[in-house]
């Protein structure tokens, strides 16, 4: 029986990812690195690491990226504050699932930005606990976070299930042995998901998944 579910947040609760992706191009690029959708798909979505890796391949100074680095952070909160989208039928899913399965976000952001995305979404109400990029020492596409999830929750993995849209984040939960949904966006469309449980359309069909899986005793659980 399904009885937690962990989201990711950005690109599967709230469309911030093309904003990140503009905030970091626009900081590389005063690197002289150009950064294409596909790179940052490729770097960032797929093996978790820094785009700022590009500009340090290319000989900049450490010193110089961490400045950068911290320019881009300013920037995509910059952008955050001028306001997020929530992805549509979130609102329509998480009021479906409530008081019926724990629901937890366990996201790569940092607590500032997220704070910032989710100032005028209404959106955290719905959920348990929430995890940060500062609630654990390594990101995805590291375990940790989804590890980290599963010990507050108090749930085993064969417990719980992880909604995501990105390689990076599947691979997370898959080393953390949990089942994972996937929902691809506009950057992460078209990717390897080898290893999802699904992959989906729309996060309206996360429910129907779970009852599925909740073979044994689901009239109890969602009568």
């Amino acid at each position: 029986m399904i009885k937690a579910i962990f989201w990711d947040n950005d690109g599967v609760l709230v469309d911030t990812e093309k904003l990140y992706f503009q905030a970091t191009r626009e900081l590389l690029l005063r690197t002289g690195v150009r950064l294409t959708e596909a790179l940052f798909r490729q770097i960032s979505l797929v093996e978790g690491r820094s785009a700022f890796d590009l500009a340090r391949e290319n000989g900049v100074s450490r010193e110089e990226i961490e400045h950068h680095h911290e320019e881009r952070n300013r920037r995509y909160l910059e952008l955050l504050k001028g306001g997020v989208s929530v992805i549509d039928g979130v609102e329509e899913t998480l009021g479906a699932l409530r008081g019926k399965v724990a629901l937890a976000i366990v996201t790569s952001s940092r607590r500032e930005h997220f704070e910032a995305i989710h100032a005028g979404t209404g959106l955290l109400p719905w959920f348990d606990f929430v995890l940060t990029r500062e609630d654990y020492v390594l990101s995805k596409p590291n375990p940790e976070p989804y590890l980290t999830a599963l010990k507050k929750s108090g749930f085993n993995a064969e417990e719980c299930l992880v909604v995501e849209d990105s390689p990076r984040g599947l691979a997370s939960a898959l080393a953390a042995g949990i089942r994972c949904l996937v929902i691809p966006n506009d950057l992460t469309r078209g990717a390897s998901f080898t290893g999802a449980w699904r992959v989906l359309e729309s996060c309206l069909e996360i429910p129907g998944e779970v009852l599925h899986l909740d073979r044994n005793g689901k009239e109890a659980l969602w009568s």
